[in-house]
């Protein structure tokens, strides 16, 4: 029998030194294990698996049976372990965008066209309407405000707000396709 094994059935008998040095000699070799069977994870989620190893060999320290070897059993519950890790993320991909950054774009900036593809937009409607979008839409005036400066009721003003907008949706769709 192993060192592995001497240690555990101590610990299993109540040994707390034994276990406690058990856990210490078991450790690093279930974290390489864990980071060879988990590449991909990433190192917090392999230091994370390998928290869920060790607390899953405490709670079942007793299913192990004397006299068999120690290393498949640790080994079959980290494998157990860092299955359930990638099932747990799911499809999810994890990567250093360090690795990356000379080759991603830059970041999206406000597109150069956007406020020109407004005026025109804005430019299909008929006079009122296109003031009206203008001071509500552009300029951040309320219905009140803009009534008061086209001599329009405050729900005359939304009416053609709404009427205005979408007049702007169908022209946006004729255009796109």
């Amino acid at each position: 029998m192993d060192d592995w094994g001497q240690l555990l059935i101590a610990a299993n008998a109540g040994d707390s030194r034994a276990y406690e040095q058990f856990l210490q000699t078991v450790a690093p070799v279930l974290r390489g294990v864990v980071r060879a069977k988990g590449h991909g994870l990433g190192e917090a989620s392999c230091e994370d698996v390998l928290q869920d190893v060790l607390l899953a060999v405490h709670l079942k320290r007793h299913t192990w049976q004397e006299g068999t070897p120690v290393r498949p059993w640790l080994y079959a519950i980290a494998r157990y372990k860092v299955v359930d890790a990638f099932r747990a993320r799911g499809r999810t991909v994890e990567l250093p965008i360090d690795d990356f950054a000379e080759i991603l774009p830059a970041q999206v900036g406000p597109d150069p066209t956007e406020a020109s593809d407004m005026v025109k937009m804005i430019g299909m409607l008929d006079d009122r309407s296109a003031n009206i979008v203008r001071k509500i839409c552009l300029e951040g005036a309320s219905s009140g405000e803009t009534g008061q400066a086209l001599n329009m009721s405050d729900g005359a003003v939304r009416v053609a707000l709404h009427r205005a907008l979408k007049t702007l949706a169908f022209l946006r769709n004729r255009h796109v396709k």
